[in-house]
């Protein structure tokens, strides 16, 4: 049955020595539809070519229409990567979350920066967090029949008014209910509690955690994360302070002794702002939540520490490497200078106050090119480097492009005779290592 085309399925590659290489399936092309049907997404595309004999409708870039029929092994794959995982219309948020960082920014951004998607394709797909609070009756359908697990769900708060109050929407009491219905069905969570101060912080948080032990069956792991406070943000907001965040470290711990399991863990700024030493790594178990800053400062003094270890006692001439860093990580970096010691090297820390969003957001991710700019526009710069998180990120990949539009093009402007450097893996000091060795 032949479902309505308004899904688009245009292919992004092919890969090679793949059954769609064979058939001469090219970028730019599109799937019209697999045995008759026009899936939804990535995940029901997958079912539908999980089988012997396909048949595929394809229409190629100069319009012609072309169908194959298929007979392959069960299990393999035809080999197209599509443009976008959903085919569909993708689910927007139908939140106002008080604390919600894409209506904290400024205007002239790329429009895809002002997009709130809340799909839970999305979630399982990329990993991306949802708040439930837009699940329909089919949504719920469809993850237990395609056994989709795991998902990532923002929580919050289990307080069923509160929730409604922080969210701005009266859909999102049921929290405890849908939980509990992910626990029948049997599908894994992942969690997310952004921390709001005199919200859902001291015993609302005990309250939230205490609530989630009833499905702790079903939680691969729980992230605590601060609010994040833009100069861009109307209401008035009170920061996650050394207090608060003492406070919130004592609590995950009680929680994690009494359900005799490591799931929930505190974001790096928690210990940061508490003036305590990150946890070695066996807190941070599987680094589950590292997307979400919860575990890469671990993940990088370990790594330095091996790395230290690696480093070449002398280079050719005097040189100089300035790291670029925000805030968070500055303090973290100093110390490996300490213990860097390299004959004719000058090993320099570049902390990047952010101007852009407010000195209050203090992670690389959200650093522009300007704020680099302005920072080394009078310095003499040799080597910089530059973590990959500062930009655009498409699939695994980065594209040259920060969040402001600038690129790093037009920070070699500053300085036709310095080398930039892009340190794709922000965890760890490999990449740094490879270029001081290389000097």
């Amino acid at each position: 049955m032949i479902c309505k085309q308004d899904r688009i399925m245009t292919v992004e590659c092919v890969e090679k020595y793949s059954i769609a290489e064979e058939l001469n399936i090219k970028k730019g092309d599109k799937v019209l539809s697999i045995n008759g049907v026009i899936p939804k997404d990535i995940i029901e595309y997958s079912f539908l070519i999980n089988d012997e004999e396909i048949n595929l409708l394809i229409e190629h870039n100069d319009g012609e229409k072309e169908e194959f029929e298929i007979e392959k092994d069960i299990d393999e794959d035809l080999g197209i990567v599509f443009t976008s995982a959903v085919f569909d219309k993708v689910k927007r948020c139908q939140n106002h979350c008080i604390f919600c960082f894409v209506d904290q920014q400024p205007k002239g951004l790329r429009d895809s920066l002002y997009v709130k998607d809340d799909d839970w394709r999305l979630s399982y797909i990329q990993g991306t967090y949802i708040t439930l609070t837009n699940l329909e009756e089919d949504d719920w359908k469809r993850i237990e029949q395609y056994h989709i697990s795991p998902l990532f769900v923002s929580v919050h708060t289990t307080n069923p008014e509160l929730r409604i109050k922080m969210t701005r929407n009266k859909n999102a009491g049921k929290i405890m209910e849908q939980l509990k219905r992910f626990k029948k069905i049997k599908t894994k969570l992942h969690l997310q509690i952004v921390l709001c101060p005199d919200y859902n912080d001291n015993g609302e948080l005990k309250r939230t955690l205490e609530d989630l032990k009833t499905v702790k069956s079903i939680i691969k792991s729980i992230a605590i994360v601060p609010l994040g406070i833009s100069k861009y943000r109307k209401e008035h907001f009170k920061k996650v302070d050394k207090k608060i965040a003492k406070q919130t470290i004592d609590i995950v711990d009680n929680f994690n002794k009494e359900v005799k399991k490591q799931i929930a863990m505190v974001s790096d700024e928690f210990f940061i702002l508490a003036g305590i030493d990150v946890p070695n790594k066996k807190y941070y178990g599987d680094f589950l939540q590292i997307e979400d800053g919860v575990g890469s400062i671990r993940l990088l003094k370990d790594s330095f520490n091996k790395c230290k270890k690696k480093l070449k006692k002398k280079i050719k001439k005097p040189t100089k490497i300035t790291i670029t860093t925000a805030s968070t990580a500055c303090k973290i970096f100093k110390e490996f200078k300490k213990e860097i010691n390299v004959e004719n090297l000058e090993f320099e820390i570049l902390e990047i106050k952010n101007k852009f969003f407010g000195e209050d957001i203090n992670v690389a991710g959200l650093i522009v090119a300007q704020d680099i700019i302005d920072t080394i526009k009078d310095k003499n710069i040799e080597h910089l480097v530059i973590p990959a998180v500062m930009l655009k990120k498409n699939g695994e990949d980065y594209e040259n492009v920060f969040l402001d539009g600038k690129t790093t093009d037009d920070i070699k402007n500053t300085n036709k005779n310095m080398k930039i450097y892009i340190q794709k893996d922000y965890y760890s000091f490999d990449e740094i290592l490879n270029i001081i060795n290389k000097l």
